[in-house]
């Protein structure tokens, strides 16, 4: 990938976690402001996506925020410009672009994700927050309907009980409560948190990339299936992946494991 991408005036930035990395990292960078979104700033998050989802020398994108907020939501002073958008335009919606993104989103959650903040939180597949990180849905309180998913995601992370209080009351939700309720995977202290979720992402990238790829498509489409109809997705893909499998393909799998085997025994 390239060193770096500006978009937007620099607002959404766009660079490898270090020379030569597979992991590339997207930086909302308007700390002045929170980093709440104008709609220019969401149509380039939204095209940071959908390259990096195209871009084969990119494994793993990690999404942060620049400063004391991942993202305090969109910016109220454009409200109208934003809402009275065509809702059914993918390319200016961010969350859209990183569902369809194949590569796995790791966010970096630091101070507020707040509203539209929260459903580009909740489009992440996982989840590392700082001490600090405070997930809030103010929806209901300033009269904006959700378009994002967050209405029907969160009561599917964490339950409709707890979703329909965290949203009908707008309780902040702390990284503590995160973690245990199943939204966070790894709370760190603050100055940690972008270290963390490179070191996530690392880890993902070391194993086979297409596999990766093929593994978050088959969870997340699960996820939509009731059980037995989830598990025939998953024979399905399994049956047409090793089928499309050449010899030679088979015989490098193998050897890899045999490779591995005799490096590490097996402790099953």
């Amino acid at each position: 990938m390239a060193a770096a991408s500006p978009d937007s005036g620099d607002l959404i930035l766009v660079e490898p976690a270090r020379p030569g990395s597979q992991v590339a990292v997207v930086t909302i960078n308007r700390p002045e402001a929170l980093n709440a979104l104008t709609r220019s700033m969401m149509i380039s998050l939204a095209a940071a996506f959908r390259r990096l989802g195209a871009d084969d020398g990119v494994a793993v994108v990690v999404l942060a925020g620049r400063g004391r907020s991942f993202c305090s939501g969109v910016d109220l002073t454009a409200a109208e410009e934003v809402f009275k958008g065509d809702v059914t335009d993918t390319t200016a919606n961010p969350v859209a672009q990183m569902e369809l993104c194949p590569k796995p989103i790791i966010g970096a959650v630091a101070g507020f994700a707040v509203t539209a903040g929260f459903e580009i939180a909740l489009a992440c597949d996982l989840l590392v927050a700082g001490r600090s990180a405070k997930f809030l849905d103010t929806h209901a309180k300033f009269g904006i309907f959700p378009s994002w998913g967050l209405s029907q995601k969160l009561s599917r992370l964490i339950g409709p009980n707890r979703a329909r209080e965290v949203s009908l009351t707008c309780m902040p939700v702390t990284a503590e409560m995160g973690e245990k309720w199943g939204l966070v995977n790894h709370i760190v202290d603050d100055s940690q948190v972008l270290s963390k979720a490179i070191e996530v992402a690392e880890a993902i990238a070391r194993n086979n990339h297409n596999l990766v790829v093929l593994y978050k498509s088959v969870i997340n489409d699960g996820l939509q299936l009731d059980m037995e109809h989830a598990r025939a997705l998953e024979k399905e893909r399994a049956v047409n992946y090793y089928n499309g499998m050449t010899k030679e393909q088979f015989t490098n799998m193998q050897k890899f494991i045999q490779g591995r085997s005799s490096k590490a025994p097996s402790k099953l």
